[in-house]
């Protein structure tokens, strides 16, 4: 793994923020499929939402030098594609020099935090396709909750239908990450069931004036063969935050990873923050999961 400037990353951003146009127009990209098709993103658009805590650590991504030299660590790794994150966090990264022929994901985030009055408000507040396409970016990413007893969720699927018409206006492949959501004693809850998934799948595949574009972002739920039997659209698998035992986990995704639609992987806390401490081993293991050892 290359050194990290950390003293020139943040003399840039108070004294040269004009550098970071420019070096995202001379950032070597490549194709979004290539060799075996499949896709292994790590994500780190959780601080942006409010997400700070990994298991029981309420603070484990605060730091935000930790947590860009574990994305460090994970890019510099064989078989990770890309990574997605906010703006703060892909300039970071760029500016540190890190997204030479990566897969490039910017996520338009959600205005709905963890805990708000107004949780289900859940706006885009950080990229549109237009910077996305600006700052040559290569995948956009939305996350969709749908909430039936809260009227705020119109708007949030209006917003999404209109950000995939755009994003097929501009070429550009879009990631949904769809939930169905509810309220459970004042909080949000989403609804891992099969039946629950396969339905967010079909409201959101629906959104705009062409799904041509359009992939999904699913969680590993039970019966996914029945989750991907509802959808032709291309599909990566989300990791989310790290519950129980680890092999476990693994095993599933490999499972799930062997269904017709599905792509790869979109992971981000289980794997640069794993139990054991080791992120190279982490990653090195849910890479040989996607691409094979």
């Amino acid at each position: 793994m290359k050194n990290l400037d950390f003293d020139k990353l943040r003399e840039t951003r108070a004294a040269h923020p004009e550098r970071i146009a420019e070096i995202f127009a001379a950032r070597k990209r490549r194709e979004l499929i290539r060799g075996d098709g499949r896709l292994f993103i790590v994500a780190a658009d959780h601080p942006a939402r409010g997400a700070l805590s990994v298991g029981s650590d309420e603070s484990a991504m605060a730091d935000r030098y930790g947590l860009l030299e574990r994305l460090a660590t994970a890019l510099s790794r064989p078989g990770v594609d890309g990574v997605l994150g906010t703006p703060d966090i892909i300039e970071d990264l760029a500016l540190l020099g890190l997204l030479d022929d990566k897969i490039v994901v910017g996520s338009m985030n959600r205005g709905g935090l963890k805990g708000a009055s107004f949780e289900m408000d859940d706006r885009y507040t950080a990229y549109d396709i237009e910077s996305i396409m600006r700052s040559g970016l290569d995948f956009a990413k939305n996350l969709l909750r749908i909430n039936l007893a809260d009227a705020g969720s119109v708007t949030t699927l209006e917003a999404t239908a209109m950000a995939v018409s755009d994003a097929v206006d501009a070429t550009l492949p879009i990631m949904l990450e769809p939930f169905m959501s509810e309220w459970v004693d004042g909080k949000i809850r989403n609804d891992l069931s099969t039946d629950a998934v396969i339905l967010s799948i079909s409201i959101a595949a629906g959104l705009g004036n062409s799904s041509s574009y359009t992939w999904l972002k699913l969680p590993v739920v039970a019966d996914m063969e029945r989750v991907m039997a509802s959808t032709t659209l291309p599909t990566l698998l989300l990791g989310g935050d790290p519950e129980g035992n680890q092999e476990e986990t693994f095993e599933a995704w490999s499972k799930a990873l062997a269904l017709p639609g599905v792509r790869g992987l979109v992971v981000g806390r289980s794997l640069l923050y794993p139990q054991d401490g080791d992120v190279v081993s982490a990653i090195d293991a849910a890479a040989a999961l996607v691409h094979g050892a």
